[in-house]
């Protein structure tokens, strides 16, 4: 909108008036020429060759690529910026990951790589028949179970193995395979029902590693140890399990003939490293890597966590070397057969035994074997043991390991029985069982 019309009746006054303009009026005049000088070039442009727009479009084009160029000029420096991104000497840009290859020794990798490699896999091949009432029986042979052995010696041609007897028990072969996954045929030497110890032979040439056997008597509760050896089969060769002693000293009951009356009291070390089915007869090393037990044993109970069991090395090593001698344990015997006084009814205990109210725990003699020592010593039937050489016995257990673990074949040994409500005390010569 103008201020000053060009159809303005007073246009002639003002134009002709000799009155001086103010400056106020002259600046909106010089705005008014300009807007409607800039309104004609406008129309002008419309009617022309189109160079308004196309001015707009090369302006435009001109900016978009000046723009590119732009970040293209500023992308190598942005790239270099962003983590996790190098550039190469060539000028390339590569992506990587940076990776630290720290190579981490401790005390347990150095006790592993000490005594893994002697620890083997041993599978119990038997024979088992097969077929029905209707078909012909056949037999054939397979593999019926699978545990862990210690290569423990090397004599001659010979590398000798110790492992539990339930591993081998039964077995018309045994196949013991290696750390490099090589089989190797086994021989029987020797085992030992009641310490559930055994020992084999397989030949040396490709045997790497011997274990060095350590001092379980010095290990101390708390102190780390390694069990080795091949839980679940085979296919878990050479598994590691880390834990504590957690107890020493310990006797467990075991159950040696399946009728789920414990039969003998095994001594062993308590851990918590996990032991599993298939770890039988496998290491259980110190921080040294040295052999301090023969891993035995698990309660294998829902309830029941971070609960296993291995004979001390100790205790197995007179076992092994008996083995190699006479692959056999000949321990002293008495030549009687035994059932707990706990077992017999009370009624019994009165009427036949004829015990004072007083006792309730003994061994009572059931049978006596023709020419033993027991018979040649005057013992009785139905005799009750109440004490032997000094030591309180109370069950059959009691018996059995003071007979096998503080008695030699031909030591005497002396006993007080009950024999019709009275104290009697007997001293016998022990034999070897081969004798009766």
């Amino acid at each position: 909108m103008s201020y000053f019309n060009e159809d303005d009746k007073n246009s002639d006054f003002l134009n002709n008036d000799e009155i001086q303009k103010s400056p106020l009026q002259e600046r909106l005049e010089r705005e008014e020429k300009e807007m409607q000088e800039k309104r004609s070039k406008k129309k002008g442009g419309g009617n022309g060759s189109g160079g308004g727009k196309g001015g707009y479009f090369f302006s435009g084009l001109v900016g978009v690529i000046i723009g590119a160029l732009l970040v293209w000029l500023m992308l190598p420096g942005l790239v270099n910026q962003m983590p996790g991104t190098t550039t190469s000497s060539t000028g390339k840009n590569d992506t990587t990951i940076n990776q630290v290859a720290t190579e981490v020794k401790t005390d347990v990798i150095s006790a592993v790589d000490k005594a893994s490699g002697a620890v083997v896999g041993i599978t119990n091949i038997q024979e088992v028949a097969s077929g029905g009432f209707w078909n012909q029986q056949t037999t054939q042979d397979t593999e019926t179970g699978s545990g862990s052995g210690v290569i423990y010696k090397i004599e001659g041609d010979k590398a000798f193995i110790v492992t539990n007897n339930h591993v081998i028990e039964g077995a018309k072969q045994l196949e013991v395979t290696m750390q490099d996954g090589s089989k190797e045929e086994a021989q029987l030497v020797g085992s030992d029902v009641w310490t559930d110890l055994a020992v084999i032979s397989i030949s040396s040439k490709n045997v790497k590693t011997v274990a060095t056997f350590g001092n379980s008597d010095v290990l101390k509760q708390g102190e780390t140890v390694i069990a080795i050896g091949n839980p679940l089969g085979l296919e878990f060769y050479g598994s590691v399990t880390t834990g504590v002693v957690s107890g020493k000293d310990r006797s467990v009951p075991v159950d040696l003939n399946g009728d789920k009356v414990a039969d003998w009291q095994q001594e062993v070390l308590q851990t918590d490293a996990a032991i599993n089915p298939g770890n039988s007869g496998g290491a259980l090393v110190n921080l040294a890597g040295e052999l301090v037990g023969i891993n035995s044993m698990k309660i294998a109970e829902s309830s029941v966590e971070g609960l296993g069991f291995s004979i001390p090395i100790n205790s197995a090593i007179p076992i092994i070397e008996e083995l190699e001698r006479n692959g056999e344990m000949k321990r002293p015997t008495m030549g009687i057969t035994l059932v707990d006084l706990t077992d017999v009814p009370a009624f019994y205990q009165q009427q036949t035994l004829k015990l004072p109210k007083d006792i309730t725990t003994g061994v009572v003699i059931t049978d006596v074997m023709g020419n033993s020592p027991a018979s040649k010593a005057g013992v009785q039937q139905y005799d009750i043991i109440v004490e032997m050489d000094g030591e309180k016995i109370e069950t059959s257990i009691d018996l059995r390991k003071h007979l096998y673990n503080d008695k030699k074949i031909g030591d005497q040994l002396t006993m007080k029985v009950y024999r019709q409500g009275k104290l009697v005390e007997v001293t016998l010569t022990l034999t070897n069982s081969d004798s009766l």
